[in-house]
């Protein structure tokens, strides 16, 4: 088992699955052994394998970009449990439905560990992001060096908005557990942002945007 973080209350496991390297969560909690599963990419098989001693209880999905819902009926199929979209993202699921609807501020409850659902988007409208005490599953809202990317200006400005005037009211050693790639902490991208914020911007910026970086997608 791929154990990520660990201590008496909790057990992370992080599992990189599909073409585009996906990281889907795995949170247990380790008085009761329920289970909560981050994501739902394609090699759900990957996913589930590493779950399987574990009591999956419920499925989040961070937001409903392709690479982040591919493997939902091979989940859905193995796991006779709800999932959770946001309802700004249903429409990207569909056939399927979700089996509740994720909000800002909610509360999910897995075993004695309780998750607080934090609607931030901007990446896609539906997006959110899931904190358990100083671990926050962001989904594709924040990355070491930057947020998702962005289809539009305005996309643009409201993912900041909500990286900035929602993430970044969290404590700096905040663990930030992203949808692809590396780790990272509200202090590191507090201090990446500063960079961003102290430079000039173009009125059409969108994209991929990284803080002390820009790839520009006019």
């Amino acid at each position: 088992m791929t154990v990520h973080f660990e201590d008496d209350a909790v057990r992370i496991h992080k599992t990189v699955a599909s073409p585009y390297d996906n990281n889907a969560y795995i949170i247990v909690c380790k008085v009761t052994n329920k289970a909560l599963i981050v994501d739902t990419p394609r090699d759900a098989g990957v996913v589930l394998g590493e779950a399987q001693h574990t009591d999956v209880v419920s499925v989040v999905i961070t937001h409903g970009h392709r690479d982040h819902i591919e493997g939902y009926a091979d989940f859905k199929a193995e796991l006779r449990v709800p999932f959770g979209l946001h309802s700004s993202d249903a429409d990207r699921l569909l056939p399927h439905v979700p089996d509740f609807n994720l909000k800002d501020a909610d509360t999910i409850q897995v075993g004695e560990l309780s998750l607080k659902l934090m609607h931030t988007p901007g990446h896609t409208p539906g997006g959110v992001c899931l904190l358990l005490g100083k671990h926050l599953f962001s989904g594709d809202t924040l990355f070491p060096g930057g947020p998702g990317k962005t289809p539009t200006p305005e996309a643009l400005k409201q993912v900041l908005m909500s990286i900035t005037g929602t993430l970044f009211g969290l404590p700096d050693d905040t663990h930030v557990y992203p949808g692809h790639g590396a780790d990272t902490t509200i202090g590191a991208a507090k201090a990446e942002y500063e960079v961003f914020a102290a430079r000039q911007h173009p009125a059409d910026l969108c994209g991929d945007v990284l803080w002390c970086v820009v790839l520009c997608c006019v």
